[in-house]
């Protein structure tokens, strides 16, 4: 559903902005043929479809010598439209524009990397970047490296967005995914960024890379957070938030809480036993500590039957605690079960689970019935 709206920010009005633009910078752009060529077939493509699409007709009316294309596409900032401010998906524009480089320009690195950062700060081209990461490693890297340096917050933040390993929509660089070296040291460069932008990328980085490496990205930290300024300790917290939902041993330490916390649970029950899908489950629970001064995660699990009937674990934020000695914490939590086009319920029995620091210290089953 999400894909299916997102396409509609390369919808004609899109291609207008694009050969408005070009015909402003390049007289001689034949925006009838651009139109035509574009539009055929258009609305029946889903979003990434519509990229390619896009991209080809671009290979077909701009010039082939992609030295005339760089000049082009480098003053194309100059007279670009932006769009509707009201409209959320009006940077997508540019999309097909910035991955048309990564394809006319992948054999002329040295002229393509620069127009990849006069075209960023209209929509990222954190995709982009990638092709030249994989075929020309040395010379992007210390492109990446020059970056951070950028007085623009955009193109610092492409520094870091374009090398995540499993970034969102775009190729997975397998290279980095085994070995993400090359990334760490890049991302020691901004991690204390004045830009908030570019700090979400560093940490959304990290992030990526502790699926694979988590001692790694929990060595680094540690070693950042010795001099950690507020805005490194943000990206620490936000860089492990996965290993904290996992219940990775070591990341809960570095983010202040405590290691084994002693915590008694009082109560822990369900509402009712059944629970008719479109309803809520409910349950209650109160948990006291049994030391001073217990930081802790308190989340819960929800285990979904699948369509094959084995059950698969979704953690659910609940709660960071501060608690003293003999303190309690008490609570009642519904979960809903309505419909979302997200996730497919299956009748069966589920169980929730009660979560301490990543770790389940209880657990609790229901049924889920159609009706």
């Amino acid at each position: 559903m999400e894909q299916m709206l997102m396409k509609n920010g390369l919808a004609e009005p899109a291609l207008q902005r694009i050969s408005k633009g070009l015909t402003a910078v390049y007289p001689q752009f034949d925006r009838e043929r651009f139109m035509s060529l574009v539009l055929d077939g258009l609305e029946a493509l889903e979003l990434k479809q519509r990229v390619t699409q896009i991209i080809e007709v671009l290979q077909q009316t701009l010039p082939a010598d992609f030295s005339e294309t760089a000049k082009i596409l480098s003053e194309l900032p100059k007279h670009w439209d932006r769009g509707d401010p009201d409209d959320s998906l009006r940077g997508f524009a540019i999309w097909p524009v910035t991955d048309y480089v990564a394809v006319a320009g992948i054999n002329d690195p040295q002229r393509a990397l620069p127009v990849l950062a006069l075209l960023t700060p209209l929509f990222s081209a954190e995709f982009a970047i990638r092709p030249f990461i994989e075929k020309y490693p040395e010379l992007t890297w210390s492109q990446l490296h020059d970056w951070c340096e950028d007085e623009d917050e955009h193109i610092r933040r492409l520094a870091s967005e374009g090398c995540r390993p499993r970034l969102p929509w775009g190729a997975q660089l397998k290279g980095l995914i085994g070995d993400p070296t090359p990334i760490l040291a890049l991302l020691d460069k901004l991690k204390a960024d004045d830009s908030l932008y570019v700090r979400r990328s560093v940490a959304n980085n990290l992030n990526d890379i502790s699926k694979d490496h988590p001692e790694q990205v929990l060595a680094l930290c540690q070693r950042w957070q010795s001099k950690a300024s507020e805005e490194v300790e943000w990206v620490i917290k936000h860089a492990t938030r996965s290993l904290v939902k996992q219940g990775h041993p070591l990341s809960f330490p570095l983010l202040g809480y405590t290691a084994k916390p002693q915590i008694e649970l009082e109560e822990f029950a369900l509402l009712k036993p059944q629970v008719k899908m479109g309803d809520s489950l409910t349950f209650a629970l109160a948990i006291r500590a049994k030391q001073a001064k217990q930081k802790f995660v308190l989340d819960f699990a929800v285990h979904f039957v699948k369509a094959n009937g084995k059950t698969a674990a979704k953690v659910f934020k609940l709660k960071n605690l501060s608690l003293n000695k003999d303190e309690m914490f008490a609570i009642e939590k519904q979960h809903s079960f309505k419909a979302i086009s997200t996730r497919k319920y299956y009748p069966g029995e589920h169980f929730v689970a009660l979560h301490i620091n990543g770790q389940e210290i209880a657990r609790l089953g229901f049924e889920l019935t159609q009706d």
